[in-house]
């Protein structure tokens, strides 16, 4: 019997010691590839670089506790609800490989097991763009205090109507640039008025008139929107692209010149790309109140298709979810997002679009926690109302349609209702 005992552990021990630990270059590096490196290089939002040995070696207990814990990548949809194509969630096996490369002693391996590098295109996710308009002048930011969202009008110059495949904004200094949201201003609009080509411009409180269309936007962990064949956004001729900006200061005072890209259609375009948004502006979040509930709704009155969705709150956010409900009474939960996390605005794009049939409701549902038990919340005696600084609070359901290019945005909304009263749900949900 003793043996046979020494025999089967000799076996167990041999098979154990036959799988060599994971390394670097022939396992790590392609786990960082797909997952990590996208922000994890030179100019781009992460603060360290994960494409060589020497660069990732240093942070790698780090990078275990953030996968073990799925603090990264940054994924936040309930796996329950709904199905994303650029679902970020790394897979158990990738986990494994990480946290086994550690626990090994992050061994190197042989460099000829690497795989061939990324070619990343510098500066522009979507490619070479085939127009950029930019910030003309460098635009100064102080070295400290808060800075109103800024504007930047930059005329196009497009003398007709111009489909765009694909567009994305960038930061000119990404360690003062919060975000970039570029917005389409058509002619004859209303909207920031006194407000003078390429000359900074801090609106009052009180804008009457809005965007046209919202064209691309930077923040960190965004990538640009990813349009199918024949999907595009239309620029009418004349229009303006409005950069909003939201610097932060950081002690020292530096520039910027923000800047988008964009990329023409080549071919047909089948469907217009159009983003839509349900929106609570009247709100009160009471001081320490764990659990506020804030909903907004709005009604399609035509066909049209869901392309991607993108919740937005501030540092009090902590819950959004999308519900649809259909005419026949039918309700679909389309996103849920649990744990909401401002540092992190990310799209969650659906496959081959969802159909929303003339009559459906999209509702949208958030909830905010303004006690001390958030760790972001800057002042948790506060009552907190709408505004655009992250001490202030918003509650907006973006998300993207496509519709008939021969049709108006306008179209596809019934008429607005008032907005579903805000409540605290602290005790009840």
């Amino acid at each position: 019997m003793t043996n046979r005992i020494l025999a089967f552990t000799f076996a167990c021990t041999s098979t154990f010691a036959a799988t060599p630990s994971p390394t670097f270059y022939k396992e790590v590096l392609p786990v960082l590839q797909n997952n990590c490196q996208g922000c994890h290089r030179p100019g781009e939002v992460a603060p360290m670089s994960f494409l060589s040995y020497e660069s990732t070696r240093p942070w790698a207990k780090a990078i275990k506790n953030a996968v073990v814990t799925k603090k990264m990548p940054p994924w936040f949809a309930d796996p329950h609800v709904g199905k994303f194509t650029n679902d970020r969630s790394m897979t158990k096996a990738d986990i494994d490989t990480i946290v086994n490369w550690v626990d090994a002693g992050t061994p190197a391996g042989n460099r000829n097991d690497a795989p061939a590098p990324i070619a990343f295109v510098e500066g522009w996710q979507i490619g070479k763009p085939d127009q950029v308009f930019q910030i003309p002048t460098p635009h100064e930011v102080p070295a400290s205090g808060t800075v109103e969202y800024t504007y930047f009008v930059l005329p196009t110059g497009f003398k007709e109507d111009t489909w765009v495949y694909a567009a994305e904004a960038r930061p000119g200094n990404n360690a003062v640039v919060h975000h970039v949201i570029a917005y389409l201003r058509e002619p004859g609009s209303k909207w920031l008025p006194n407000a003078k080509p390429y000359v900074a411009y801090v609106p009052s409180k009180s804008t009457p008139a809005s965007a046209d269309e919202f064209l691309a936007q930077y923040a960190p962990g965004e990538p640009p929107a990813n349009l199918k064949k024949g999907q595009a956004v239309l620029i009418k001729a004349g229009s303006d692209i409005v950069l909003q900006i939201h610097y932060t200061t950081n002690g020292k005072a530096q520039t910027d010149q923000s800047r988008v890209g964009l990329i023409f259609a080549k071919g047909p375009v089948t469907e217009r790309i159009g983003v839509l948004a349900a929106i609570n502006n009247k709100f009160a979040i009471p001081p320490g109140d764990p659990n506020y509930r804030v909903a907004a709704s709005l009604t399609f009155a035509k066909d049209t298709k869901l392309v991607d969705i993108h919740p937005h709150m501030h540092f009090r956010g902590k819950s959004f979810s999308y519900r649809l409900i259909y005419p026949d009474g039918r309700t679909e939960d389309v996103l849920n997002v649990p744990r909401y996390d401002f540092n992190w605005q990310l799209l969650y794009d659906l496959p081959e679009g969802k159909l929303i049939p003339a009559g459906t409701k999209m509702e949208c549902v958030a909830h905010f926690d303004n006690s001390p038990n958030n760790k972001f919340n800057p002042d948790p005696t506060a009552t907190v109302h709408w505004g655009d600084q992250t001490w202030e609070e918003m509650m907006v359901g973006f998300f993207r349609v496509s519709f008939d290019p021969k049709m108006s945005k306008k179209e596809l909304l019934a008429p607005p209702v008032a907005n579903p009263t805000t409540t605290s749900a602290s005790n009840r949900e």
